[in-house]
C-alpha cells in the first residue's frame, strides 16, 4: 500500500525548532562562558532567531546575516554558529517568497566570498591564493545554495499541494451545488408526474359522478357505466402513484414501463368513455421515437385532454393530432369549447408542467385561444 509521507502537524514543528536551536546552543553557551565571551554572545545572536523562522523568515535572515557579517570584524576563524545563515536562507527560500529567495542568495553567494577571504586570512596571508580562495568561495557557496535549492523545492512542493487541496475542495463544491440542482430537478420531474397523473385521474372522476348524478334522476341505470369507469380511473391512477412512490423509496422497486406513444389509443379510449368526444389523428404505425420523448408526448396529450373536460364545456370535442416533420414530433391537441371564455383555475399549473417537459427537449410549446373558437395546445419536441 502507499504510504503517506510523514508530516509534522503545528505543534510538531514548534517543538523541532525548539530543538534545532538548543542543539545549536549547546557549544555557543560553554564557548561564551569558558573561551571567549564576545564570540559566544556572537554565536547565540546568531542561532536564537530561528526560533522564530517558520514565522518571520525574512527578519530572522536579515538577523542572522547581520550577526554574520559582524563576524570578519571581530574574528578571522569560523564558528560554529554560522550554521544558522544556511538554514536561514533556506527558511526564506521555503516561506517567503521567490524574491527574497533571491535576494538570501545573492547576500549568500557574497558572503561565501568575503567569509574565503576572511578565514584564509586568518590562517596566514602566505594561504591567500587564488586557487585557495576558489576552493573555499566555491565550498562554502555550496551550503547556500544546497540551502535554497531545498527552500525552493519545498515552497514549489506546498503550493502544487495547495493547489491540488483547492481543486479538490472546488470540485467538492461543484459537485454538491450538481447533486442539489439535480435534486431540484427531479422534484420537478416528479411534481410533474404527479401533477399529470392525478389531475387525469381525478378530472375523468369527478366528470364521471357529476355526470352520473345528473343522469341517475332520470334514469338510475345509466350510473352502472360511469362507476366502472370512475373505480377503473382510481385503480389506474393508484397504480400509477405506486408505481411512482416505488420509485422514490428504492431504486429497485418493480416498476411498470412508462407510457408511450402506443399507449395513445388507449388514453383516447379513456376519455372517449369518460364522455368526452375525441377526434384521433395518428398515423399509423406510430412513430418510434425515445422513451423520454414518448413520455413526455403522452403526458402532453393526458393534461391537454384534462384540461378540456375541465374548461372546454360540456359536449365539446378534441381533436389530438400527432406527426413527425422536420426532425421532431409535433403534438397537437385543440378543442371546440369555451377558449379564451374558459375559467382558469388550474390550467395554468398543468400549462407550465408541459412547458417544462418540452424545455426539457430543448423543444417549443404554444397553448392558447384557437381561431374559431376553442382551445389549441401544440408541441414541437426534437427527436
Amino acid at each position: 500500500m502507499h504510504r503517506q509521507p510523514w508530516r509534522l502537524g503545528p505543534r510538531g514543528e514548534r517543538w523541532f525548532d525548539i530543538g534545532l536551536t538548543a542543539f545549536l546552543l549547546l557549544p555557543a553557551l560553554p564557548y561564551q562562558l569558558f573561551v571567549d565571551a564576545v564570540d559566544g554572545t556572537l554565536m547565540v545572536v546568531q542561532i536564537v532567531p530561528l526560533l522564530l523562522r517558520r514565522r518571520h523568515p525574512v527578519a530572522v535572515f536579515a538577523v542572522v546575516a547581520a550577526a554574520t557579517a559582524v563576524q570578519p570584524l571581530l574574528n578571522d576563524n569560523p564558528l560554529w554558529s554560522q550554521l544558522a545563515f544556511p538554514i536561514a536562507v533556506y527558511s526564506v527560500a521555503r516561506y517567503a517568497g521567490p524574491r527574497w529567495a533571491a535576494v538570501a542568495a545573492a547576500t549568500g553567494l557574497v558572503g561565501a566570498g568575503i567569509a574565503a577571504v576572511d578565514w584564509l586570512h586568518g590562517f596566514g596571508a602566505d594561504l591567500l591564493t587564488p586557487e585557495n580562495l576558489t576552493a573555499y568561495t566555491v565550498t562554502i557557496a555550496l551550503f547556500v545554495v544546497v540551502a535554497w535549492t531545498l527552500g525552493t523545492l519545498g515552497r514549489t512542493r506546498q503550493a502544487y499541494v495547495d493547489a491540488l487541496v483547492e481543486r479538490g475542495e472546488r470540485l467538492e463544491r461543484e459537485a454538491a451545488q450538481q447533486a442539489a440542482l439535480a435534486a431540484v430537478e427531479e422534484r420537478h420531474r416528479i411534481a410533474r408526474e404527479m401533477h399529470d397523473v392525478v389531475a387525469h385521474g381525478l378530472t375523468t372522476i369527478v366528470v364521471q359522478a357529476d355526470g352520473a348524478r345528473a343522469a341517475a334522476e332520470h334514469d338510475p341505470s345509466v350510473t352502472g357505466p360511469a362507476l366502472s369507469t370512475i373505480a377503473a380511473t382510481g385503480r389506474e391512477a393508484i397504480a400509477e402513484l405506486r408505481r411512482m412512490l416505488g420509485l422514490l423509496r428504492a431504486e429497485e422497486a418493480p416498476t411498470a414501463p412508462q407510457p408511450r406513444l402506443d399507449d395513445l389509443p388507449a388514453l383516447l379510449g379513456e376519455a372517449r368513455a369518460a364522455g368526452t368526444p375525441v377526434v384521433a389523428q395518428l398515423p399509423a404505425p406510430l412513430p418510434v421515437v425515445s422513451d423520454g420523448v414518448a413520455l413526455t408526448s403522452y403526458r402532453i396529450v393526458q393534461e391537454a385532454l384534462s384540461n378540456v373536460r375541465k374548461h372546454a364545456g360540456p359536449g365539446s370535442t378534441a381533436t389530438v393530432a400527432v406527426r413527425v416533420e422536420a426532425g421532431a414530433v409535433v403534438v397537437e391537441v385543440r378543442d371546440d369549447g369555451r377558449g379564451a371564455a374558459a375559467p382558469d383555475d388550474g390550467r395554468g399549473l398543468g400549462l407550465a408542467g408541459m412547458r417544462e417537459r418540452v424545455d426539457a427537449h430543448g423543444g417549443t410549446l404554444t397553448s392558447g385561444p384557437a381561431p374559431g373558437g376553442g382551445f389549441a395546445v401544440c408541441a414541437r419536441i426534437p427527436l
